[in-house]
């Protein structure tokens, strides 16, 4: 008999599958910021949808996080950048995180460069209030 039974495979292949699907988005990592506390509601995520997060941080440094990817932006290169990962992917959400304790020049400073760089909207991420 020549054949090999491939049953076993597929079932090893399906477990690691799902403990993939469980573990990636534990694995996101972000810039810690002290966000503003607001009453919203939350924001509806797909696991498939890409979502481009600009932070500021208090001392007034830029992240920009798409995906797992994070990193230091200076805010003239950050315009060029959001706008090739936009133009890439029109539908991407781009969300702004800014620390609760920066002006709200800055901000809105930010806001209006992501829109400059094809952004339809932009959101605002912030913290539920503690009870």
């Amino acid at each position: 008999m020549s054949e090999i039974n491939v049953v076993p495979y597929i079932d090893v292949m399906l477990v690691l599958l799902v403990i993939f699907m469980v573990t990636a988005p534990l694995m996101t990592q972000g810039v810690k910021v002290d966000l503003p506390e607001a009453n919203s509601g939350p924001l509806q995520v797909n696991e498939n949808e890409i979502m481009l997060v600009v932070s500021v941080k208090a001392d007034g440094t830029y992240y920009m996080n798409v995906g797992d990817d994070e990193e230091a932006v200076e805010l003239s290169l950050l315009a060029e950048r959001a706008s090739k990962i936009i133009v890439a992917n029109p539908k991407i959400k781009v969300l702004v995180e800014g620390d609760k304790s920066l002006s709200y020049g800055v901000v809105v400073n930010l806001m209006n460069v992501l829109q400059n760089a094809g952004a339809k909207t932009v959101g605002l991420i912030t913290e539920p209030p503690k009870q």
